[in-house]
């Protein structure tokens, strides 16, 4: 009994305790009227109301032992998109009014509203935070102030809210005497200046070293002076006070947009300063793979707001692994040539230093004061002076580096062409995707409708999307040219079908443009060949495609000549026009890639100048041969010549429209992470009669779903984060998903339509490879087949 007691008394005193910890109210009395600034977080607790947009009146009936006690000077809550408040009460013991400033949060949280509430009844508000003009602050001051003013003898209890959009927030409660708050924006405004003037003239300076020597180490160097300095200006809260006052877009998102570009220009400066490309490729990889990144994060922040609060975490992560990579390239270059670049190595250290005090005063391991809180800053500050000194230096090694420029500009160029061919492949690769879901869309819509001006539109979106993937197409075939990889898939084919579906459609459009459009033909053509039709289709239509741009009135002419010799078939495609035709002086260049015969013809016609380079790389694959003869203001004929197979007639199978979609009760795993891709099999598969559709976002979940139940085909994605689809198939064909799965057909559907894929895919074991757009058709047909 005595120890139950005992207890319950011990468990009384603590609550007591913490309750009184948690809920004291601040005195001024006269014992303590006389302070500079004091520190109010004992006297002050925290409530987090997560994502919901509390009023005041809702926060005032919340239950007080909901808030937590703000045990830390500089409490850090980290990146958050929280709404949270903060509470503590004053009392003013004397018989005089009191006047104090409250300061609370870094100067860039988006939202710090003040209310003095005196017996449950809200009194005053004051707002703060750069979501609103500047003019709109209660106290117009770049930072997060609030006038406190105490009546004699008066109590009242204060709240602020606090909301940013993922950045960190800090929240101090410093209470400041008028004169100590005068002080202290004075001593600052000292600091600052001199901080910014160093900025100021480093980065005037390297543009004039730029603008005489033409290194762009110096641009690099001069253009992340500048922003890393816009990035402290919008961190202090000067961005938004003289830049955008009126609050706005670019005011919430200026802080991580010239993060990114400064973060970009840091490590170009430091990429082309070091030399990383000729000291360590895998190095030099790492940086280039890195402004990848910096670049997607800068177009999610434009382009996706609702994922901008994961901007902040991200681009701390991304700028940690950027000095980690500079840290790593001074070492592996100390390692390899025993060379140490002294101010650089300072100028990083006083950086990383500036940070790493910086965030432990953030985790309250260091006291708050104004060296900790602007360290980073003086950091940046030191880092300026000595990476300045250190271009001294390299001022002084470019006479000797102008020797070595022939072979430093023959490795950039090779550098440019592999990274050229890498982001075109890769674009044309994204683009892909999109279009994927579109084109289903339209022809899901087209089919759906009976209204003719719908059904015109979707016409409209029909051929915009398909000139847009034509042009994507050209994009990827001159980066497989580029690469060497451009190959020829050659089958049976019926020519009389292929030119007969050109005809038309080049009838069609020569009509639309009111102009003439004849056709020739030959007697005795084949009708079956041997060859690849879908490039000698391309062949033909980009040649008549520029002899329909380029003529503006008159005749357009395909003309269709052939010799047969045996099984051999020399055709002669002969494409003519009244157009503008070729000056002398561009008529050897009109194969080069991106070429057009003038600059105002790009503008005037559009097209990326690629379809004559394409046709040539095309017709050397048939080792063929192609002529083109023009005279400006007349026209011009272009004349190709390949050689193809004759194959002997077979008989005719009819092949009929699909008009009833049934597998029969197969059952069929879709593994894609796209979740548009996913909608687009959806809407395909729907109309399917007994057909059951799982889906799965990665090859693991794939491999699961195998495991548990039966399918009888699986259509599978190449790029999957987790587990891609090569892995996934790699694992299935290894019988890890189970032993009676190891030959289940695997189809690739992709919107990578590089040749490499393509062998990759059969050498791993899958059994067909599906472009996309899917082709609702041809998905079925080869499910059919395969299933």
């Amino acid at each position: 009994m005595k120890q139950k007691l005992l207890t319950i008394f011990v468990t009384a005193i603590l609550l007591l305790f913490f309750q009184n910890t948690a809920f004291s109210q601040y005195i001024i009395g006269s014992k303590n009227i006389d302070f500079n600034q004091k520190s109010l977080h004992n006297f002050t607790t925290i409530f987090d109301s997560k994502q919901n947009q509390l009023s005041i009146n809702e926060v005032l009936k919340i239950d007080k032992t909901k808030f937590n006690p703000l045990n830390d000077e500089n409490h850090d809550l980290g990146f958050t998109a929280d709404n949270y408040w903060l509470h503590f009460s004053v009392k003013n013991e004397t018989n005089s009014d009191l006047k104090y400033y409250l300061e609370s949060s870094r100067p860039i949280v988006d939202v710090a509203n003040f209310y003095k509430v005196i017996g449950n009844k809200v009194v005053s508000i004051q707002k703060s935070g750069d979501n609103i003009p500047f003019k709109e602050r209660s106290f117009k001051h770049r930072k997060t102030l609030f006038t406190v003013y105490l009546l004699p003898n008066e109590t009242a209890d204060y709240y602020i809210n606090l909301k940013s959009d993922g950045e960190v927030i800090n929240a101090p409660v410093i209470l400041r005497t008028p004169m100590n708050l005068v002080e202290v924006t004075s001593f600052e405004q000292i600091v600052f200046g001199f901080f910014y003037g160093i900025l100021v003239i480093a980065s005037i300076l390297y543009f004039f070293f730029f603008y005489a020597m033409k290194e762009r180490v110096f641009l690099y160097y001069g253009l992340y002076v500048v922003f890393i300095g816009l990035l402290q200006f919008s961190l202090d809260g000067y961005f938004y006070q003289f830049i955008t006052p009126n609050a706005g877009w670019l005011s919430n998102k200026s802080v991580l947009l010239f993060a990114i570009i400064s973060g970009f220009f840091l490590g170009k400066y430091a990429q082309n300063y070091l030399k990383v490309a000729q000291v360590s490729v895998r190095l030099n990889t790492l940086f280039n793979v890195l402004y990848v990144f910096f670049g997607l994060l800068f177009l999610v922040i434009i382009f996706i707001p609702q994922w901008f609060q994961y901007g902040y975490p991200v681009m701390n992560f991304l700028g940690l692994l950027l000095l980690i990579l500079i840290i790593s390239s001074l070492i592996h270059i100390y390692v390899e040539t025993k060379k140490i670049y002294s101010f650089f190595t300072l100028g990083i250290l006083s950086l990383v230093t500036g940070f790493v005090v910086f965030i432990l005063k953030n985790f309250s391991l260091l006291p708050y004061n104004f060296i900790t809180e602007n360290s980073s800053k003086l950091g940046t500050g030191l880092e300026v002076v000595f990476l300045s000194l250190s271009m001294a230096s390299l001022i002084k090694d470019l006479k000797e580096e102008r020797e070595n420029l022939q072979g430093l500009a023959l490795q950039k160029s090779e550098e440019m062409n592999e990274m050229k061919s890498y982001f075109l492949s890769n674009i044309s690769h994204e683009l892909r995707t999109p279009l994927n879901t579109i084109m289903n869309f339209i022809e899901s819509i087209d089919g759906e409708t009976d209204s003719k001006s719908i059904q015109e539109k979707c016409e409209v979106i029909r051929s915009s999307s398909s000139s847009l993937l034509s042009s994507v197409n050209d994009i990827l075939d001159f980066s497989k040219i580029e690469k060497d990889e451009i190959k020829l898939e050659e089958a049976d084919f019926d020519l009389y079908r292929l030119l007969n579906e050109i005809r038309t459609d080049t009838l069609n459009r020569a009509q639309n443009k009111g102009l003439d459009f004849q056709y020739i033909q030959c007697q005795d053509l084949p009708k079956m060949v041997f060859g690849d039709v879908d490039r000698i289709r391309q062949i033909l239509v980009n040649l008549l495609s520029n002899a329909l741009k380029f003529t503006s009135e008159g005749i357009v002419k395909f003309k269709v000549d052939c010799e047969i010799i045996n099984d051999k078939v020399a055709l002669n495609f002969i494409v003519s026009d009244t157009g503008d035709g070729i000056s002398k002086e561009k008529i050897d260049s009109i194969f080069d890639s991106f070429s057009q015969q003038s600059i105002n013809n790009s503008r005037k016609y559009g097209g990326l100048g690629l379809g004559l380079y394409i046709v040539k790389a095309l017709v050397n694959l048939y080792k063929g041969d192609i002529e083109v003869q023009s005279i400006v203001n007349q026209g011009t004929v272009c004349n190709v010549k390949i050689n193809l197979i004759k194959v002997a007639i077979k008989e005719e199978v009819k092949l009929e429209e699909i008009n009833n979609y049934n597998l029969h009760g197969k059952r069929i795993l879709v593994v894609e992470d796209n979740a548009m891709n996913q909608m687009v099999l959806k809407m395909i598969t729907k109309k399917w009669l007994n057909t059951e559709v799982d889906y799965a976002f990665n090859g693991e979940e794939g491999l699961e779903f195998l495991r548990k139940s039966k399918y009888d085909v699986i259509l599978m994605d190449l790029q999957m984060p987790v587990m891609d689809g090569y892995e996934a198939t790699i694992e299935i064909r290894g019988g890890n998903s189970g032993i009676n799965d190891k030959n289940i057909p695997i189809i690739a559907v992709t919107a990578d339509v590089m040749e490499s894929t393509k062998d990759r895919v059969k050498e791993i074991g899958m059994d067909f490879y599906l472009s996309k757009p899917v082709n609702k058709d041809v998905l079925f047909e080869i499910i059919q087949k395969c299933a």
